[in-house]
């Protein structure tokens, strides 16, 4: 499955004329592990999460991107979108949602229940970001203008100190 979030990853970022190359490396999902693994700096690294977000009548979920250098802050990332509480998806709904593992999920949303938000930091780090591409083993290293542009995110703060 990850093969296939790659394939429409490097298909979207063509296709957007983004500048971005491949750095395949050994396996590694925590983004400690993904630093070393890549030879690249953590605050470049994009963390994305699959949450939910409830109350107040809401029930959404939420791939929530922020720096990997920095920690989710739940409540404030639920408050922000109208919620009172938000938590992290099980295994098999993120499985479900991004077709990619714990480690492994890109800041792209492919599916249409899953809402996207990125943290404003992330673009105040560096020129460019990395993430894993769908695989632990496979990351893209990403102009971070061509993301903003081709995304378009709806941006939320939500990210602390760590």
């Amino acid at each position: 499955m990850s093969s296939a979030i790659f394939n429409q990853l490097i298909t979207l970022l063509d296709g957007g004329q983004a500048r971005y190359r491949v750095i395949e490396h050994a396996r590694a999902g925590r983004s400690e592990e993904a630093v070393k693994a890549r030879g690249t700096q953590i605050e470049q690294g994009a963390k994305a999460l699959v949450c939910h977000v409830k109350g107040n009548g809401i029930k959404q979920h939420v791939l929530a991107v922020l720096p990997a250098h920095r920690k989710a802050n739940l409540l404030m990332l639920a408050q922000k979108l109208g919620g009172t509480r938000a938590s992290l998806a099980s295994p098999q709904e993120v499985m479900m949602l991004t077709q990619c593992v714990f480690g492994a999920i890109p800041p792209f949303s492919f599916h249409p229940d899953l809402k996207l938000v990125v943290d404003p930091l992330l673009f105040q780090q560096l020129d460019e970001m990395v993430f894993n591409a769908g695989s632990l083993e496979k990351s893209l290293l990403l102009n971070v203008e061509d993301y903003q542009r081709i995304v378009k995110p709806e941006q939320v703060e939500f990210s602390e100190l760590a």
